[in-house]
């Protein structure tokens, strides 16, 4: 990047805000995906929506690439810098501008962890649903870019559920706004587009999020089965018994293996074990809680135990909650994967998944919010071992592609970024791909926001990052840049 641009840069957000020095570039050359690295040619700190724009107007005139990155936890590569592209890192833009109780809103900026919401907003009763596993270290912006969820989403929604509007800087530094104040809005639904667009359309300054009032009671369950089937089984007739718990997790005896190691939970040594959670009236859920447990035990459990303090249920969860980063007390290496299938599909993809790991000679911990179907297979390898890396990589897009096959979908809420692009055809038909093409452009017709990422090739040999060059086929009018 020439030199002139490093200082028109840091004459926008200050000279503390513009890191340009190759060491310190390295903190930001991958997220939570390490098997992408790409070094930045510089990182931007803004603390400002005016500050946002005036780097994007940059960006848009020198056709600059650009990836906004929240706190970098995301597991799919979306947050990857692209090469000769900068970072717009949205770490300083930490504020909860507003809070508006009696509408049950906050207005947060996007550096805002996920956590300080809830903190903010408990003393008065409330609380803000969407809670993934590093909720208390992941940023609102990364959020909504991912439109990430958690083990509350099966009662409460994920993201886009609780975003009613945003403030979005476009890629040529425009500023529009998006959604409103209100649960609908006339047009439209632009809100929901840009939740999930895992920031190829714009960058988040403000948001707008729903907060929930507190349930009267809130009580959770563990239950322990000999196996998976059994486990979901039970949560199959707890679903068709017209019970929509908080939430229905499952770890298998692996991930219970890790977590123990990990953390300490206090986990019973079992194939399946279930983490149930009901809120609401405190008369309903003592009703509920007994029809639920009685469940479990016509389905094999063998142990159940019901918290009866917060700081039991903090145990309870505990495990769950450090799942993933625990993989590493049993594997030196894994792949976090990501899928969705149908409820009642989870014994023969279970089946599925135990017949691939053998083949592929691997084991597979999962974890997953068994309540809506979201899998989270964990592939266990050793890089040092020649070969197993790259069996680990056939198995885990293996098992995609069987979630895709029973109806589901190859990512539920970490996307698709760099990771999972090129299986966006096992899903997608090509005029499929080229509509939500056709919408990016609608936002980016430059294609510098967060270029590369989501879609599975380039749709000409001419888009790539740095000066644009037409294609000779695009000059003649025979095929369109998307």
């Amino acid at each position: 990047m020439e030199a002139r641009l490093f200082d028109e840069l840091r004459a926008i957000v200050g000279k503390d805000g513009l890191i340009s020095e190759a060491a310190e570039l390295r903190t930001y050359e991958c997220d939570g995906l390490t098997n992408f690295k790409v070094i930045p040619s510089a990182v931007v700190l803004p603390t400002s929506t005016e500050q946002v724009q005036g780097v994007l107007r940059v960006c848009h005139r020198e056709r600059i690439p650009f990836v906004a990155r929240g706190a970098g936890t995301g597991l799919s590569g979306g947050a990857l810098p692209v090469e000769l592209g900068i970072v717009i890192s949205l770490a300083r833009m930490n504020r909860i501008l507003e809070l508006d109780l009696p509408n049950a809103r906050v207005v947060v900026e996007p550096g805002v962890i996920n956590a300080a919401v809830t903190d903010h907003v408990a003393a008065h009763g409330y609380f803000y649903a969407p809670d993934p596993s590093s909720q208390s270290v992941c940023s609102i912006g990364g959020n909504v870019a991912e439109n990430s969820g958690g083990a509350h989403c099966l009662k409460y929604g994920f993201t886009t559920t609780h975003v009613l509007g945003l403030e979005v800087v476009l890629p040529d530094g425009s500023l529009v706004r998006l959604g409103g104040q209100t649960l609908d809005v006339p047009g439209y639904d632009l809100a929901g587009v840009f939740v999930g667009s895992e920031g190829t359309l714009g960058v988040a300054t403000k948001i707008i999020l729903r907060i929930v009032k507190r349930p009267e009671i809130v009580q959770t369950l563990l239950a322990a089965f000999d196996s998976t089937n059994e486990a979901g089984a039970a949560v199959s007739e707890v679903i068709a018994a017209g019970m929509l718990p908080a939430a229905i997790e499952m770890m298998d005896n692996l991930a219970i293996q890790a977590a123990e190691a990990a953390v300490h939970a206090g986990y019973p040594n079992c194939g399946g074990l279930l983490i149930m959670e009901l809120d609401g009236p405190a008369a309903e859920v003592k009703l509920l809680m007994e029809q639920v447990q009685a469940i479990c035990k016509s389905n094999g459990a063998w142990e159940i135990r019901v918290a009866h303090t917060e700081e039991e249920r903090a145990v309870i969860w505990k495990g769950r909650k450090a799942a993933f980063a625990a993989m590493g007390r049993i594997s030196p290496n894994y792949i976090v994967q990501d899928g969705v299938i149908p409820r009642t599909a989870l014994p023969q993809v279970m089946s599925e998944i135990e017949r691939l790991s053998k083949v592929a000679g691997l084991r597979v911990a999962n974890v997953f919010h068994a309540g809506d179907g979201n899998l989270h297979p964990l592939v266990l390898y050793d890089r040092r071992i020649a070969g197993q890396e790259k069996r680990a990589e056939e198995l885990a897009f293996e098992i995609l592609r069987h979630c895709v096959n029973f109806g589901g979908s190859i990512t539920g809420e970490h996307g698709v970024g760099m990771e999972k692009k090129e299986f966006m055809p096992v899903m997608f038909a090509e005029p499929d791909l080229d509509t939500m093409q056709l919408v990016r452009l609608a936002f980016d017709p430059q294609n510098i926001a967060n270029p590369g990422k989501i879609f599975p090739r380039p749709r000409l040999c001419a888009e790539r990052p740095g000066p644009y060059e037409p294609h000779p086929l695009e000059t003649a009018g025979v095929a369109q840049l998307f």
